[in-house]
């Protein structure tokens, strides 16, 4: 029967692990490799492209400006030279571009066309280099506004001209293309992603059939293999992918004909054993006390091991795939009354108890009909009451039950839910409890070891092939609860707990 008990066998190895990658998938590795490059692209150009305009214009707009300043310089030049000037008329009449202001210094004095530029809004550095005589530009900060000053000494009449303009427009229109430039950047990068989301779902595309093949052969279909057509670039990988799969269906062929004939050939010797043993049973009282007591626990392991290679034969013929259903309509809550009675009269003659528990049905149950196979549902259930009576002191509740996805619908499957007083099974034990000679927390317990380690596995087989599913949950207060989860249709439709 399924335990959680048995002798601790050696530590297994850990096997040898290739890892693939780590971090995103590789779809969206791809993908932003792609936004990547992009983003890096269009943030060069763009980068390139603002600087080289920026440059061009300001140069333009700079010699543009200069060719305006010496000619005003040569105005204001010739118009001191006349005897009786007003500079102050003089300097406000000088033809400047709009947004232009112009700065006079002439006999140690400064005069401007507007009262907020002067001597103090010109750096230093251009003034003195203008007025030691060297014509120059620089641009400067105004008011928070960017500006560009160039002064022209005019030694013939010791004078210095400064003109300032106003480079409002030139940065507005920088900023225009910056922000058109940034937008590109963005939309190159996202179209980056975009083409990167497309091209790896292209280049990902063949693996979907790879992928699909794996999780066949993880569900059993071993005879699944994969078809490169004419990709070059798959066919050593499917090539590898089959073989892998031919090499494990044929280590399981060969592991499923050794239990069987194992199996087989251990029924003829316990055939004897077992005649041998009900010979000594009939000669019981001519034998000593120790003799009987030899006697009796030679018969509970004969019984043991009997059990123990049926077990393995059905085991066998499930890894062959020559298990059959013969299927009957039955009514679910007859079934396990019937299932359940069954039981009890095996219990009876194997001295266990707590096998006459009634069963409780749920009234929807009532007028549903299911296609099961009474054998291997009575197997089911026998299983189950002799894996709660070994482990959890007998079986406490058996329920029935129709189960729907949402309330109100129709019932697509039936739950079969028997609950035990046990101690319970710890959470991280619970997935690997049907799995054949699991051996559990409790398994170096003497208390613990009467089972054959099959029998919980064998319920996960019987259900399976009925297209159901079974689990094991806590059971309210106390205890554990096995449901067996059967669907309605017969079809075959794995179903799992709500």
């Amino acid at each position: 029967m399924g335990t959680l008990a048995s002798d601790p066998g050696p530590t297994p190895t850990v096997p040898a692990r290739t890892r693939l990658s780590g971090g995103p998938g590789l779809r969206a590795r791809v993908t932003i490799t792609f936004a990547i490059g992009a983003f890096a692209l269009s943030t060069l150009m763009a980068g390139i492209t603002y600087f080289t305009a920026r440059a061009s214009f300001l140069n333009e707009r700079q010699a543009a400006d200069q060719r305006q300043t010496f000619a005003n310089a040569l105005l204001v030049k010739n118009a001191l030279r006349s005897p009786g000037i007003q500079v102050d008329q003089l300097i406000g009449s000088v033809d400047t571009l709009p947004g232009s202001l112009s700065v006079l210094n002439t006999g140690g004095h400064w005069y401007a066309t507007s009262i907020s530029l002067g001597q103090s809004q010109l750096p230093p550095a251009l003034r003195t280099l203008v007025l030691q005589g060297t014509p120059a530009s620089q641009i400067i900060s105004v008011s928070g506004t960017p500006q560009l000053a160039i002064g022209v000494p005019l030694p013939a009449v010791n004078a210095t001209y400064f003109e300032v303009f106003s480079l409002a427009e030139l940065a507005g229109t920088l900023r225009t293309l910056a922000f058109a430039l940034a937008a590109a950047a963005l939309f190159t990068t996202i179209a980056g992603a975009a083409v990167g989301r497309w091209a790896s779902g292209r280049a990902l595309r063949p693996l979907a059939g790879v992928t699909e093949a794996a999780v066949a052969i993880a569900g059993g279909d071993l005879d699944t293999r994969v078809e490169a057509g004419d990709d070059v670039d798959l066919q050593e990988l499917a090539s590898a992918f089959n073989r892998m799969t031919a090499n494990v269906q044929s280590r399981i062929e060969r592991e499923a004909r050794f239990t069987s004939d194992v199996s087989h050939e251990l029924r003829s010797p316990l055939t004897t054993l077992t005649a041998t043993v009900g010979v000594l049973e009939g000669h019981r009282d001519e034998l000593a006390p120790r003799a009987r007591s030899a006697l009796d626990l030679l018969d509970g392991d004969l019984q043991r091991f009997t059990r123990m290679v049926d077990d393995l034969l059905e085991i066998s013929r499930f890894d062959a795939g020559s298990a059959e259903l013969s299927l009957d309509h039955v009514d679910p809550g007859e079934l396990v009354r019937q299932a359940m009675a069954a039981s009890e009269r095996v219990g009876k003659d194997q001295r266990v108890h707590g096998t006459d528990v009634p069963v409780e049905v749920d009234p929807a149950v009532e007028g549903i009909r299911l296609a099961v196979d009474k054998r291997r549902f009575e197997r089911v259930m026998a299983n189950l009451v002799e894996n709660a009576n070994l482990y959890a002191g007998g079986v406490t509740r058996v329920f029935v039950e129709a189960f729907s996805q949402q309330p109100g619908d129709e019932p697509q499957s039936i739950r079969v839910i028997v609950e035990d007083e046990g101690p319970g099974i710890p959470v991280d034990e619970r997935s690997h409890l049907f799995e054949r000679f699991y051996r559990g927390s409790r398994s170096g317990q003497r208390a613990f070891s009467e089972g054959t380690g099959l029998g919980l596995s064998l319920v996960a087989e019987h259900v399976r092939l009925h297209g159901g599913v079974v689990w094991v949950e806590e059971a309210a207060g106390h205890g554990s609860r096995f449901v067996v989860e059967l669907p309605i249709d017969g079809e075959g439709t794995e179903w799992g707990p709500a």
